[in-house]
C-alpha cells in the first residue's frame, strides 16, 4: 500500500476594483507565495482561482484554492 499523503487546502480571496487589477493580482500572488514560504509547502497538487460577483453579475472579487502536501 503507498504511503499516506498530508494533504491540506487554503482559501485566499481579494477584492478586485476596476483598473486596480493587476496591482491586486499581484498583492495575491505575493499572500500566496509567502504563505507557502511560512508554511514550508513541499508540493503544490492544485491551484485554481475563480470570481465572485455583484447582482448585476459583474465581477468583485476572485477567490484562490490552494491544495497542497506538507
Amino acid at each position: 500500500m503507498g504511503e499516506k499523503k498530508n494533504w491540506r487546502v487554503k482559501t485566499f480571496t481579494t477584492e478586485l476594483r476596476i483598473f486596480q487589477t493587476i496591482k491586486e493580482l499581484e498583492v495575491l500572488d505575493d499572500k500566496v507565495n509567502r504563505f507557502m514560504d511560512e508554511n514550508r509547502v513541499k508540493k503544490v497538487v492544485s491551484a485554481s482561482d475563480t470570481t465572485t460577483t455583484d447582482n448585476t453579475g459583474a465581477t468583485i472579487g476572485l477567490i484562490r484554492i490552494l491544495t497542497y502536501e506538507t
